[in-house]
């Protein structure tokens, strides 16, 4: 395993616990495939066989799905130190449930899923605590996608949009931060299409409730987006 890579690897959630030798100890069972994608490649594609837990080293993806109607559904963003592919991994699914696209020149590592859920060869300390780490991150993205239901359950884009700029707030601590994701990804994201998505955003901003100059928000009315969410 490269050594640039350990820094991002030690805040990997998969990896909890494990020091630089473990990390080490861990990968020589493994045998990791990283490979590398630039802007707009297709990482996964739905349907293809599946090759592995990714561990995003370098870059960032869009983890998606298509709905009944065709339309492209943004399920979460990956940035380095992130995994995908880990719900599959449990699932005994031999194919991908999702895409997966390079958002800007990225590279990824697989891990295969069979040796992570199985037993170490070794039974190593290192390697159950990964199981462990595997079985956490399973869960807090069960919650994740628990969340994403919700989203599509809030009817109108006006309480979309102000529960997505409140959850933002809350993740950040402020009124003011930079949008974790683009325009179209945020359409995607919030299942409704980008014309309406920037229309309502201009609105809000035209009665003062938000500011915003590119992927910076400043929230100026907490209180107005916090009646939307809870008359919705």
């Amino acid at each position: 395993m490269k050594k640039k890579w350990l820094e991002v690897l030690s805040r990997c959630r998969l990896f909890h616990g494990l020091d630089p030798a473990g990390l080490e100890a861990v990968f020589g069972c493994l045998q990791p495939d990283v490979r590398t994608y630039s802007r707009n490649d297709w990482v996964t594609m739905e349907g293809t066989p599946f090759n592995g837990v990714g561990v995003v080293l370098a870059g960032s993806v869009t983890v998606a799905k298509e709905n009944a109607a065709g339309n492209r559904v943004i399920m979460t963003v990956c940035e380095p130190g992130e995994i995908f592919g880990e719900m599959t991994a449990f699932s005994g699914k031999e194919i991908w449930p999702v895409s997966v696209s390079a958002r800007v020149n990225s590279t990824v590592m697989f891990l295969p899923a069979g040796k992570i859920v199985g037993s170490c060869a070794n039974a190593c300390d290192n390697h159950r605590q990964m199981i462990v780490n595997m079985l956490n991150t399973v869960t807090e993205r069960a919650l994740n996608l628990n969340r994403k239901v919700e989203y599509l359950t809030i009817k109108g884009i006006e309480g979309k949009v102000s529960a997505f700029l409140l959850e933002q707030h809350k993740a950040t601590g402020n009124t003011t931060f930079m949008m974790p994701l683009k325009r179209h990804e945020l359409a995607e994201f919030l299942n409704v299409a980008r014309p309406s998505l920037s229309r309502e955003l201009s609105r809000l901003r035209d009665q003062g409730v938000i500011e915003f100059h590119r992927d910076s928000v400043r929230i100026k009315k907490l209180e107005y987006l916090q009646g939307v969410v809870l008359s919705t």
